[in-house]
């Protein structure tokens, strides 16, 4: 049954992020063009070149902010991710503890024992 459901989730992550594919390669392309953007806008001393480079930076954060439902896509990959890794993650099984008469094996009920008499 856990399996069903991590594979209902990830059918549903995985067409999220289908569906976001667009966005996501958008908001990717308008963030390293901002990235360079402000690199050159801090590298450069001339003006006319500061304000073309903010200008375009301004324009490729104005991009980033409307491919913000890539986030839905990024969101939707580590939905994927996590069903990767627990798809094939043991169950967690609650092993008895046989007793034992030897002493060093269950050191705090002897010890618990030798404080009661």
């Amino acid at each position: 049954m856990k399996k069903f459901g991590l594979l209902l989730v990830g059918v549903i992550a995985f067409f999220i992020l289908l569906a976001n594919i667009g966005p996501l390669l958008g908001l990717a392309l308008s963030l390293v063009v901002s990235y360079y953007a402000v690199k050159e806008f801090m590298k450069t001393d001339s003006t006319a070149n500061k304000v073309l480079w903010g200008i375009i930076g301004f324009i490729a954060i104005g991009f980033s902010i409307a491919n913000v439902p890539a986030v839905l896509g990024l969101v939707a990959a580590y939905i994927l991710y996590v069903v990767y890794k627990n798809w094939n993650k043991p169950k967690d099984t609650i092993i008895e503890a046989k007793e034992s008469d030897d002493p060093f094996t269950n050191f705090e009920k002897e010890w618990n024992a030798l404080n009661n008499k």
